[in-house]
């Protein structure tokens, strides 16, 4: 199975190695990461996970912003025992 997470770029800085070179890194936030779905060959015709990252708000009628979750993507989170997710992923075999 393919390994990954998920997560959010804070920003860039830079360490020193050993031998005193300067190596640029990229920070990342990587919080709580949750499993929404397993898909199957027998059901879905090819393995992969379904992971989301960082919890949206729960769905308002006529709301505008994105900062709410839709009524599909409640459904969809709630089928896994979890909250709506903001990023959802698939990481496949």
């Amino acid at each position: 199975m393919t390994k990954g997470i998920l997560g959010r770029k804070i920003g860039m800085t830079q360490v020193f190695g050993e031998n005193g070179e300067l190596i640029p890194v990229t920070v990342v936030e990587a919080k709580e990461n949750v499993v929404l779905q397993k898909k199957t060959v027998e059901v879905d015709g090819y393995n992969a996970i379904q992971v989301g990252f960082e919890d949206k708000k729960a769905y308002k009628k006529d709301a505008k912003s994105n900062k709410y979750a839709n009524k599909p993507a409640e459904g969809h989170a709630k089928k896994a025992d979890a909250a709506p997710k903001r990023f959802t992923r698939e990481f496949r075999n």
